[in-house]
């Protein structure tokens, strides 16, 4: 399997991440949507443990919701060569993204259909 290989990452912590890969081929993750897809053991049940899933992404259920925290990056920083760590504002900040994770959740038009011929 070929390992993803990000030239260039544009990082707005009050936004999102823009990933442009080696391969030419770009990603945008918006805040929530990354905060969702956390990898760590807690937010995806590893252990045996019940997943801690966030829905940061999902539209507001509550039509009179007085108020929403904002969710932003507190901090980004590189892990080795293959990953980046984020301290979100939420408290959260044991998720570990490699670069193969962060590929593999594109929410790009090719990705999704890719993913669904792989179905």
């Amino acid at each position: 399997m070929k390992v993803a290989e990000p030239e260039h990452i544009a990082i707005s912590k009050s936004k999102g991440i823009k990933i442009d890969w080696k391969d030419r081929h770009r990603s945008e993750y918006s805040l929530g949507y990354l905060r969702d897809e956390c990898p760590c053991a807690t937010c995806t049940g590893a252990h045996g443990t019940v997943p801690q899933k966030t829905d940061y992404s999902a539209p507001s259920k509550d039509l009179f919701q007085m108020y929403k925290p904002v969710l932003k990056m507190l901090n980004v920083e590189q892990v080795g060569g293959y990953a980046i760590r984020i301290d979100w504002s939420d408290g959260h900040n044991t998720g570990i993204y490699s670069f193969d994770h962060l590929r593999s959740i594109c929410t790009c038009a090719e990705c999704v259909a890719a993913k669904v011929q792989h179905v």
